[in-house]
């Protein structure tokens, strides 16, 4: 019987030769160019198979080809076989990324006619798909067809529209639309369009739960000098909550109107807007050709990652709370698998779950906890099974990485753990790897450096061994809003973001090994000052989340005295800050996991 995936390739290639297109290219995102997209979105999922939620896909007329990172490689290789689409890889000295791979696969062609869902797929992205083509001497003629799977994609799930809340983490909607509404003076301009999910809910103190472990709202939000517009009605709107909000805003001045409007608003919008066409889908941008616009990066971004005070208290608050479940769920493992209760991976994520949510203010999980064993915990990104999972025995390491929304906040903490015996190269990846983490945390810096100047530091104990892992190094961390936030990151690929007191970063070096084991080691940190003197500012890190490593396996003669120093009282901040909440047992637990090394 035919691969599911290659039939449905089949059909979308019958529709092809139909309309006489050359190819399709599919996004792994929506809209608004989000990370992570409601089930309506995930076409690259439903063509493929491949369950990543970094990939895109191209279909040609005999061939077909996903694009995905280092983060993904061992993953697909498993999910694609059979669906006749090759992998292309990302991320890699060797990469040949999409408008280059369509330039060389339809060189000598007098006319190429590419065709895309333009809702999905990037203003910009389009653009350098068309630039690389033309630049072979063919016209590249690009045919926009929204939601052009709905003609095989018989049970495709609709928009989402769940309840809305507001909150206030220590700014109000009435000043941010203040200050909003003076850059747009600054600019020249007469209005900006918000297209960025996290940007709505930031500038409008909303959350919602339209997209799976994100407090988002699918919507878009058209700011004037006199006038703040939301598209975001999907249904008819029935819950309370949501009546409350809308009621709100309402009276602040705020027009809810449908999310299919936006389009028409837009095409009679007389001014200078500011749009900005890095997270602006094709189909929209291709609306505003009659606009005068103005393309720059989101405002929000920058200033959304810079917390407030409030925000930086509730980040706090947040940790401590999940710091605590944290050490609960490693105390119950410990004892599960000693006990020989043979739980599994789906097992011990089921029991973080069940912990964390017993916590206040916690809403949801801000991501799909991995819960990985031995050779699972060597694929970055690894997706528990739920049925048939791997059981966790008494040897090897165990990786867990996840995270919670709270009304505060948001989490993302991982920590490798020994359940036993582990092996000599086991021992050094896992000290190597710390070492990495203690370098980033031990950081002092000038203050205007960005975080692709730093990632160095979490790779050097690593290259001195010749090793290396392919993911950045951290990523940014919204207050109860995305688990990854831009603009500022920490990775090897250059951007020039700053990093500002305020920022949030993670610190997640690792080392993966294919078919033995994983390991990384990950705190959210608070970007802080650090002083002045005649050589200028500077900053460091602080470390928000707290939850002991372990240190049973370290190899100590790996470890310079400084890292046994900082990981010795981290560990002990650890144990002081939890040793009254807990009973006897796990106090008397942690007491040992803690001790100084």
């Amino acid at each position: 019987m035919e691969n599911t995936y290659a039939q449905r390739i089949a059909s979308l290639r019958r529709m092809m030769r139909e309309r006489g297109w050359d190819a399709v290219v599919f996004t792994g995102s929506d809209p608004h160019s989000s990370e992570y997209p409601s089930d309506r979105w995930k076409q690259v999922r439903w063509l493929s198979g491949f369950t990543g939620e970094c990939g895109d896909l191209v279909v040609t007329l005999d061939r077909a080809g996903l694009w995905t990172d280092t983060r993904y490689f061992i993953a697909a290789g498993q999910q694609l076989p059979g669906t006749g689409v090759e992998l292309h890889k990302t991320r890699v000295p060797e990469q040949v990324l999409i408008p280059d791979w369509m330039a060389q696969t339809f060189a000598g062609q007098d006319e190429v006619i590419v065709a895309v869902d333009g809702l999905c797929v990037g203003a910009e992205y389009v653009q350098d798909i068309i630039e690389a083509v033309e630049a072979t001497g063919a016209d590249c003629l690009v045919a926009s067809v929204p939601d052009l799977l709905d003609n095989f994609w018989q049970d495709r799930p609709e928009i989402p529209q769940t309840p809305i809340i507001t909150v206030e983490l220590g700014e109000s909607r009435s000043r941010k639309l203040a200050w909003m509404r003076r850059l747009l003076e600054s600019r020249e301009c007469d209005g900006i369009l918000l297209n960025a999910l996290d940007d709505i809910a930031w500038q409008l103190n909303v959350r919602g739960a339209d997209i799976e472990y994100n407090p988002m709202v699918i919507s878009y939000l058209l700011i004037t000098r006199d006038e703040v517009s939301w598209f975001v009605v999907k249904d008819a709107v029935e819950d309370e909550q949501t009546l409350r909000t809308f009621a709100s805003l309402e009276d602040e001045g705020v027009r809810i109107l449908p999310y299919s409007d936006v389009e028409l608003e837009l095409s009679s919008f007389d001014g200078r807007l500011m749009i900005d066409s890095s997270t602006l889908n094709y189909h929209m941008f291709k609306a505003l050709k009659s606009v005068d616009t103005v393309n720059e990066p989101s405002p929000v971004q920058l200033r959304k990652a810079v917390k407030n005070p409030v925000e930086i208290q509730g980040m706090k608050d947040c940790h401590l709370l999940d710091g605590l479940a944290m050490e609960r769920f490693l105390y119950w493992l410990e004892k599960s698998v000693d006990a020989q209760t043979c739980p599994t991976e789906w097992d011990a994520a089921v029991k973080l779950g069940e912990l964390r949510a017993e916590n206040p203010g916690y809403q949801m999980d801000s991501f799909e906890t991995i819960s990985a064993y031995g050779k699972g915990a060597a694929l970055p990104h690894y997706v528990t099974p739920r049925d048939n999972a791997p059981v966790l025995y008494s040897e090897g390491l165990y990786l867990c990485d996840s995270g919670g929304q709270y009304l505060g906040g948001t989490t993302d903490i991982t920590r490798t753990v020994p359940l036993g015996h582990c092996t000599q190269l086991e021992r050094e990846d896992y000290t190597l790897v710390l070492k990495c983490h203690i370098g980033i945390e031990m950081a002092v810096f000038p203050t205007g450096t960005p975080g692709c100047r730093l990632d160095v530091l979490a790779r050097e104990p690593l290259w001195k061994f010749k090793r290396n892992f392919g993911h950045g190094t951290g990523h940014g961390v919204g207050s109860f809003l995305g688990c990854h936030e831009g603009p500022h990151d920490m990775r090897q690929n250059m951007n020039d973001v700053a990093l500002r007191p305020g920022m949030v970063i993670t610190d997640e070096p690792g080392i993966y090994r294919e078919g033995k084991h994983g390991v990384r080691h990950e705190n959210e940190l608070l970007v802080v000052d650090a002083g002045t003197n005649e050589f200028g500012s500077w900053l460091k890190f602080e470390s928000l989340t707290l939850c002991h490593f372990d240190t049973t396996i370290l190899v100590r003669d790996l470890m310079t005295a400084d890292e046994i120093a900082w990981l010795n009282e981290y560990n002990e901040k650890v144990y002081q800050t939890y040793k009254n909440s807990l009973p006897r047992s796990m106090r008397e637990w942690l007491r040992e996991k803690t001790a100084a090394i």
